[in-house]
């Protein structure tokens, strides 16, 4: 589970004894650093915006999952967030809210709901129509961390860095919920196909009005506080570890 990192990502700086554990503690100690990353991630996901145009809510899992790329790297990353879906996989609700739950958690027509009350989802990512966007988060994390590996997270290329890593949500998540809509799949609960639900001329129309048109705003703000965020914890270790050797 050892990231083969170039010039060492985050984690690999800020816990550098790390390598020098034996392999049993070494495996436990990352398997709690992934896993820690996952439910991270679950937290983000229940930061959810209902949108009326699409059955996908806003949620802020892409935050989570490029910060957990760019800190773990392409191995660790790409595990964390497999670990993520296999949570979901076996019964836990880390995954964003449903439409009827978020429906009901905002009834007083509000639009938005922060982590508590806890009301995940879970379930197979291939009955879901954001299955897709859950499966492009292993390949997204694997990007970014790999990029990271090469230096990205510490120079100017940060922000390409984050973008390839969105760009592959989509590319993920699009296709995954074109097949839905263009399937005359059932909404669970809801008595419309994809196809009905979501507003536009054709599958392809369809598909951009319902999974990346509504998103596009709110993930250049999660792009941009990924972006800051890296470089801030960085800078924070870095002054932990300056203070340490003071000391």
């Amino acid at each position: 589970m050892q990231a083969t990192a170039s010039k060492g990502v985050l984690v690999d700086v800020a816990f550098p004894s790390l390598r020098s554990f034996s392999l049993e503690r070494r495996i436990a100690a990352e398997a709690i650093i992934i896993f820690g990353f996952a439910i991270l991630v679950g937290m983000c996901a229940q930061i959810a915006i209902k949108i009326p145009t699409t059955t996908v809510p806003i949620t802020g899992q892409t935050f989570g999952v490029l910060v957990a790329g760019t800190v773990l790297g392409s191995n660790r990353g790409a595990a964390s967030m497999f670990v993520y879906m296999l949570l979901g996989l076996i019964g836990l609700p880390v995954f964003a809210p449903s439409s009827s739950k978020l429906g009901e958690l905002i009834s007083d027509g509000g639009s938005i709901h922060f982590i508590f009350p806890w009301s995940g989802s879970n379930g197979y990512i291939w009955d879901l129509s954001s299955g897709g966007y859950i499966l492009g988060f292993v390949a997204a994390a694997y990007l970014v961390g790999k990029l990271a590996e090469r230096g990205w997270d510490r120079n100017a290329r940060i922000p390409l860095a984050m973008l390839i890593g969105n760009v592959s949500i989509y590319a993920f998540g699009l296709v995954w919920l074109g097949v839905f809509i263009g399937s005359g799949v059932k909404i669970p609960g809801i008595d419309l196909t994809y196809f009905d639900a979501i507003s536009g001329s054709g599958v392809v129309d369809k598909t951009l009005r319902g999974g990346l048109y509504p998103f596009i705003a709110g993930d250049a703000l999660k792009l941009l506080l990924a972006m800051l965020a890296v470089p801030g914890i960085w800078s924070i270790v870095k002054r932990i570890k300056e203070k340490l050797q003071d000391d």
